[in-house]
């Protein structure tokens, strides 16, 4: 049995969880939202003591392999509705800017051009620009993956060199640097 798949998920007060057999979705909904999944018409998901429960029908491989799947998705959409899900992104580099309006960000990351990216609206973006310290672009949602999808999306634009460390970052991601050329002799 799946070590992942067997778990069950604990649900928090506030949040409740629907399972549709028919149409195989399961809905959770909880004080920051609502969010709905798609999952294999041979699994079931039983509620019990306030614990979700993700159920398989055979010992198959392809069945062993959603198991964990299907819990880590549930369980995500479950966290997010309760708590929410933030990623912090920093700008590194002379003359690097940011500014969100109305889920449109503006990038100034030195290209001739600024860069204007639309954010889904359901996240909500901010950047922060403090004197002293790195730009910083901040994303809040209850999606887990739709979060992570759109801060890869924002750190492709300029991917962090490694002889400078020049680029957009994770807050706290440890970037390994490069020794320049050795000095003539």
């Amino acid at each position: 049995m799946s070590r992942i798949g067997k778990l069950p998920i604990e649900l928090p007060q506030g949040v409740t969880v629907n399972f549709n057999k028919d149409s195989h979705t399961v809905s959770v909904k909880g004080p920051k939202g609502e969010l709905t999944q798609v999952i294999d018409a041979d699994f079931t998901v039983k509620q019990e003591n306030g614990e979700l429960i993700v159920e398989r029908p055979t010992e198959q491989k392809r069945h062993k392999a959603m198991h964990g799947l299907y819990r880590a998705l549930i369980a995500n959409m479950i966290e997010g509705v309760n708590k929410g899900y933030k990623h912090q992104l920093e700008l590194v580099g002379v003359g690097y800017k940011a500014s969100a309006q109305a889920n449109v960000l503006e990038l100034s990351l030195g290209y001739s051009h600024n860069i204007f990216l639309a954010v889904p609206k359901e996240l909500k973006v901010q950047a922060v620009q403090e004197k002293g310290s790195n730009p910083t672009i901040i994303l809040e949602g209850i999606d887990k993956q739709l979060i992570g999808q759109v801060a890869a999306k924002i750190k492709s634009l300029r991917k962090v060199e490694p002889y400078k460390g020049k680029g957009i970052r994770f807050t706290g991601e440890h970037v390994r640097r490069k020794a320049g050329k050795a000095a003539a002799k």
